[in-house]
């Protein structure tokens, strides 16, 4: 994909970043996009400004302040406690948010005539989260090239990827330090390993505990 264009859609956290060095890795340019949704761990704005910087990328951060408006949940909402309820998405699920988020990256990616779209996305994982399955990514490229007539692809490398297998692939990259670090998923807003609570940190940790286990079980 020599001298090839991609924009990734980045948050600073665990798998956006390991998407960003993939993109690297396989890109001649890479530009990376965060969105301001008004979200209660608005840290994040902040670190992915930070990683994007730290790796020379260069960085547009969007205001989707609207989607905070339209959306009430617990990303969105300080007084809104994030829950998970069997059969039912978490009160984190942003309704809209990856659609939004998508549409705005391929417009973004149009005025830099680049036709790759990355995403952090992942079914296997996917927390109850709708627009994080394969089949809403699959319609949503046919209907994005279509809007636009312009052929995007939509490359969703961590889709198949429980978190063990996502830390397994930041490490083949050569990131596997750096997204321990430097990246935030927590939905408290503290970097690194985060609170250790939220749903979000608990599916990081036991992902690191379980690849870690196995990377030492292979040394042996």
């Amino acid at each position: 994909m020599s001298k090839e264009k991609a924009v990734v859609v980045f948050s600073g956290g665990q798998d956006s970043t390991t998407c960003l060095f993939w993109a690297k890795e396989r890109f001649d340019e890479v530009i990376a996009v965060t969105f301001d949704y008004g979200q209660r761990h608005r840290l994040e704005l902040e670190c992915a400004a930070d990683i994007a910087k730290d790796l020379n990328i260069p960085h547009h951060i969007l205001d989707m302040s609207l989607l905070n408006q339209l959306a009430p949940n617990a990303l969105t909402r300080t007084d809104i406690d994030i829950t998970e309820k069997d059969g039912e998405p978490p009160s984190t699920f942003v309704e809209g948010r990856n659609l939004l988020f998508l549409s705005f990256a391929a417009v973004l990616a149009k005025q830099y005539d680049a036709r790759h779209i990355i995403t952090g996305v992942c079914e296997t994982d996917f927390s109850g989260y709708p627009d994080c399955r394969d089949v809403f990514i699959k319609s949503l490229n046919v209907t994005l090239n279509l809007s636009m007539d312009y052929s995007f692809v939509i490359h969703t490398p961590l889709m198949w990827l429980d978190k063990a297998e996502t830390w397994e692939l930041a490490d083949e990259l050569g990131a596997f330090d750096y997204v321990r670090e430097r990246t935030l998923t927590c939905y408290n807003g503290i970097k690194g390993s985060g609170c250790g609570e939220c749903p979000a940190c608990k599916l990081r940790q036991n992902g690191l505990n379980k690849y870690v286990a196995k990377r030492e079980a292979g040394s042996k």
